[in-house]
């Protein structure tokens, strides 16, 4: 099995997420990851969707995604073609005697501390995943208290933008014939 990182448009309605989602589940894949969101067009949503599956499978869940009328256009980003990320929030416990440490890891990681408490930190660090399980290995000996990971988010390289060309054409009216 191999990961596959899907950009799929879709329409913005109620119940989109819900049918993709099924469509997955109901072929027995896992989601590895998921992350929805607005486009610059105000009626597209945008999921990244990470998942680990044979490639043959993987043709037979695009086909099926196709078929889904709210679907408007499905792009696999190849990991040397595109930028993906994900953000992380780890709550650490930082008191007197290892703030310091606390801080210089994050400073190595390039995080940011988003919250300061008297015996903890709240640090946001974004990257891909490697990025992230590192940081976290780095931050366990502290004592992580709480931590939250968005799913990956991708965009392809280039000046190229996945909306071109793919929305769904409006019918534009005839003009009237000119009066003669």
């Amino acid at each position: 099995m191999t990961t596959h990182t899907l950009s799929v448009l879709v329409e913005n309605k109620p119940g989109v997420l819900a049918r993709i989602a099924g469509l997955f589940s109901r072929r027995g894949f896992n989601i590895d990851s998921l992350a929805v969101g607005p486009t610059e067009h105000e009626d597209i949503s945008r999921m990244t969707i990470v998942v680990n599956v044979e490639s043959n499978s993987l043709e037979q869940v695009t086909k099926q995604l196709n078929k889904l009328v709210e679907v408007i256009k499905i792009v696999e980003l190849d990991q040397s073609s595109s930028i993906s990320k994900e953000l992380l929030l780890v709550k650490v416990r930082a008191d007197v005697e290892n703030r310091g440490q606390v801080l210089d890891a994050a400073q190595i990681f390039k995080a940011k501390v988003v919250d300061v408490a008297v015996d903890a930190l709240t640090i946001q660090v974004t990257g891909n995943s490697d990025k992230l399980a590192d940081f976290l290995k780095v931050m366990e000996p502290f004592g992580i208290r709480e931590l939250v990971q968005s799913g990956v988010v991708a965009i392809g390289r280039g000046s190229r933008s996945i909306t071109e060309r793919s929305l769904r054409p409006v019918a534009v009216p005839a003009p009237p014939p000119a009066a003669g």
